[in-house]
């Protein structure tokens, strides 16, 4: 089953926690120095915000899966519509290890989908080059040489 995700950069992490504990009516369940996120049943939402040195607004969307084969169906179908796709498989991003791909819609906002396989203990991975990029939002569908040849990264996370 699919959850809706919505990534923010915000400019006062704490402000923001209580802001959207109190909208969400729970506290986070991850709480970091520079990440938040809420893991919400109603609607089915995966929220976060990150405070990381970028403007504040929208970060990304996405749709979180529950397994390979389902994230599999959500790339076909991005692929049968001939859409620049960016893979990252076992990439580390926003404290989780995940299989991922971004596309860019034509405002530019990039879109995540993926499958977490398990938590890790930083924000990304601090060996990794390309690991957790969001495409440019200002360079919908153009390839670039972040990534493996993924879309430009408009705020990678390390």
């Amino acid at each position: 089953m699919k959850r809706f995700h919505v990534h923010l950069s915000v400019a006062d992490l704490g402000e923001s926690i209580r802001f959207y504990s109190a909208m969400f009516g729970a506290p986070p369940t991850v709480r970091k120095d520079d990440y938040a996120k809420w893991m919400v049943e109603d609607p089915r939402l995966n929220f976060a915000i990150s405070q990381r040195g970028h403007p504040p607004g929208l970060n990304h969307l996405g749709l979180q899966v529950d397994d390979g084969a389902e994230l599999g169906a959500l790339r076909g179908a991005l692929e049968r519509a001939s859409l620049a796709i960016a893979d990252e498989p076992g990439t580390s991003c926003c404290y989780a290890k995940s299989d991922k791909h971004w596309v860019t819609d034509p405002q530019g906002i990039a879109w995540e989908s993926f499958h977490t396989l398990g938590d890790i203990p930083t924000f990304g991975d601090p060996q990794a080059t390309g690991s957790c990029c969001a495409p440019e939002a200002t360079e919908p569908a153009k390839a670039s040489a972040c990534c493996g040849g993924a879309p430009a990264p408009r705020g990678c996370c390390n």
